[in-house]
């Protein structure tokens, strides 16, 4: 009698792996997506992007022409939302009016939705590749590598890849020169009078962490409405905000809050608003967003270009 060992569970991966692979259509990219599904992409033509970051990074590639719609968060280059069709907000998503595209492939920043929106789209035999949304620099690396995959677009997104390493490794350069780190206050909005805050996990954080400061709430994950006492306990140096049209938060309307009135930052008047995808998108400008959130945040320091701007074709899409 032969005895035969049971296949081990990594040997039953790979084997139902290579099936998966020997049934795709032939030059089709094998992506494993921020949802742990591997998607197979095989043909690029019409994109339906949904996420800010997303959009910004496929016009870095060159590969705006294939484009057939984008989402509301779409907001750089400013070309994306004026000539292309608008499916929406990312989180209220209608899967008939993305279906109706006939897109070829849907690139979803991690996070869209409503599930029911997404559960719909993924049944519609269309592929959908969940973009990973993460708050660092590697997850903007990760965000640029999967997007250039599923669109057949290798070697622009190791152009880009590269382009934002330098941009970061630049970055921590110049971190490096902050000796005592101002402690950080993100405020998103007033909710009923009372100041909703970044704490970890968060884009904010990501950001603050990334321009060489200290989130002042730190102590909780994700948005959460504090009470007058917390912001005064937190001690903040600056406040930062959000620019957004007919809600942008300003130093008078903030500090003359009760909550924010005693603060540190209120004394000297450090309050700094920037534009919401350039500061929260984290795509290919992030480094430069941080770099500018720094020069705000050490005006005794001085910060440096970084490598992409120094480039004769920066604001072109990456080929070499």
């Amino acid at each position: 009698m032969i005895c035969v060992p049971k296949p081990t569970m990594r040997a039953a991966v790979s084997t139902a792996l290579l099936m998966l692979l020997w049934q795709m259509p032939a030059g089709a990219a094998a992506v494993r997506d921020a949802s742990g599904r591997t998607i197979s992409v095989d043909d690029p033509s019409r994109i339906v992007s949904i996420g800010g970051a997303v959009t910004e990074i496929l016009y870095a590639l060159g590969r705006s022409d294939r484009l057939v719609a984008v989402d509301t968060t779409s907001l750089f280059p400013p070309e994306a939302l004026k000539s292309k069709p608008n499916v929406g907000y990312f989180r209220q998503l209608s899967p008939e009016g993305v279906i109706g595209l006939a897109p070829s492939v849907i690139l979803a920043v991690e996070g869209s939705g409503p599930k029911e929106a997404v559960a719909v789209l993924r049944s519609a035999s269309i592929p959908l590749v969940s973009i990973p949304d993460k708050f660092d620099g590697e997850g903007i690396v990760e965000k640029i590598k999967m997007i250039a995959k599923a669109i057949d677009a290798d070697r622009e997104g190791e152009c880009l890849s590269r382009l934002v390493t330098n941009d970061l490794s630049a970055l921590a350069s110049l971190r490096s020169g902050i000796k005592a780190p101002v402690r950080v206050l993100f405020i998103l909005s007033f909710m009923n009078g009372r100041p909703m805050v970044a704490g970890r996990g968060t884009a904010a954080d990501g950001l603050i962490r990334m321009a060489g400061a200290v989130n002042a709430f730190d102590n909780f994950e994700g948005y959460k409405i504090v009470n007058d006492e917390a912001v005064l306990a937190a001690a903040p140096d600056a406040v930062i905000g959000m620019k957004r049209a007919g809600l942008d938060l300003d130093a008078s309307s903030v500090f003359a809050h009760a909550a924010f009135r005693e603060t540190p930052a209120a004394k000297k008047g450090r309050f700094f608003a920037m534009d919401g995808l350039y500061m929260l998108g984290f795509g290919p400008r992030t480094a430069r967003a941080a770099r500018d959130l720094s020069r705000s945040l050490y005006p005794e320091i001085t910060f440096a270009e970084l490598p992409s701007e120094a480039r004769k074709d920066a604001g072109k899409p990456c080929r070499n």
